[in-house]
């Protein structure tokens, strides 16, 4: 492998970014395509890139919007007769657009770098073509990976160091809903899942409870999504959902009340977690105090490099971690649970709430996050 490896750290790159249709039999069309080529030589890599819209099996809602879909661009790099898969999922919340994505990834010139392996170089690099774009920058951060890792004939919960026996179950949302329609999806997760996800924060969050708990007494994790606005009425609803097997609170007040949010953490008897408060790894420091953990997400902080360093500080800060994602394919769901081994929650249901997932990957048996231990991300294409 070192020999491989040193030979590849003589090749230059050649980068061609590509955009096409959403629809999946225009794929072959390759349209609105860019190239940009370098004056490497040898072995090339080549980057493309396209938009692909999720189908939600259920309506998703949670405190401030309802949706169907969700729109993603997918992208590969192809290196040396290897593909790495990347993906960008842009929930109407993150702020960005299958046209930003594909406007910032036609920036990206990857052929001024002539080892892949050099990740952090090359990321930074990325990270400074232009501010914001953080999905955008996690589908090249997860593709990297996935093709570096498979260079290396590895997946990078090993390189990483973590014991694949270690990852935790992981919660299934349960979106706001009628009575109805809220039993229907938590006695289809009943058999296959260990933990609900439930989302509140209007003005039926003890109805929600309640419904759930006629069918299921399964441990349940809530997300407010910034729900409560007052700091006794959050503290008050916490009592009550601690006595209901309640066992984590995620961002349950607003990002911008933070004197009330580090006084509901302080008498919360439950553990909260932030995650509309923090995107970054700038922000894990700020956190403490404030909440109890932080919940990271790889379409908020460019992708993996930056979530492992997010989970190493918020250990080195006694705070708890948790692993979430979008709705997104296996594609960016198996690179977050390649995190998994190394978190106390994890919600990496994303890829089960839709009927059209392009990959394979990491799977969930017993409700149980199960990594195999194919190179990179451990994903196929299907």
């Amino acid at each position: 492998m070192q020999d491989r490896r040193g030979f590849l750290k003589t090749l230059g790159f050649t980068v061609v970014g590509t955009g096409v249709l959403a629809n999946e039999k225009l794929h072959a069309a390759a349209l609105n395509s860019v190239s940009v080529l370098s004056n490497g030589v040898g072995s090339k890599m080549k980057m493309t890139f396209y938009p692909y819209e999720l189908q939600l099996n259920h309506v998703f809602t949670v405190a401030s919007f309802s949706r169907t879909t969700t729109p993603t661009v997918q992208l590969q790099i192809e290196y040396d007769g290897l593909v790495g898969y990347g993906e960008a999922s842009m929930p109407p919340y993150l702020g960005e657009s299958i046209e930003s994505v594909m406007a910032f990834l036609k920036k990206v010139d990857l052929g001024q770098f002539s080892d892949p392996f050099l990740l952090e170089d090359i990321l930074t690099y990325v990270d400074g073509v232009a501010p914001g774009n953080h999905a955008a920058k996690a589908a090249v951060d997860i593709a990297l990976h996935d093709l570096t890792g498979k260079m290396m004939q590895t997946p990078w919960h090993k390189i990483w160091g973590l014991n694949k026996q270690n990852t935790p179950s992981t919660s299934f949302t349960i979106g706001i809903d009628s009575a109805d329609v809220v039993k229907q999806k938590t006695l289809e997760a009943a058999d296959r899942f260990n933990v609900l996800k439930v989302k509140m924060g209007l003005d039926n969050d003890k109805e929600m409870i309640q419904t759930i708990r006629q069918v299921s007494s399964l441990p349940i994790a809530v997300d407010v999504n910034q729900g409560w606005k007052d700091k006794h009425h959050a503290l008050d609803m916490i009592h009550w959902l601690k006595e209901q097997g309640i066992v984590m609170v995620e961002q349950p007040m607003p990002k911008e009340q933070l004197e009330d949010m580090a006084w509901l953490t302080q008498h919360s008897p439950l553990p909260t977690f932030a995650d509309e408060s923090l995107q970054r790894l700038g922000d894990v420091s700020k956190m403490k105090g404030l909440f109890s953990g932080i919940n990271i997400k790889l379409m908020k902080c460019t992708g993996m490099r930056e979530a492992y360093k997010m989970m190493n500080l918020a250990r080195a800060l006694d705070m708890k971690v948790m692993i979430g994602c979008m709705t997104e394919t296996s594609c960016a769901v198996s690179a977050a649970a390649q995190l998994s081994p190394g978190v106390d929650f994890a919600d990496l249901d994303g890829n089960l709430l839709i009927g059209n997932d392009l990959y394979k990957g990491m799977e969930i048996i017993d409700g149980k996050i199960t990594l195999n231990d194919a190179p990179g991300l451990g994903v196929i294409k299907i």
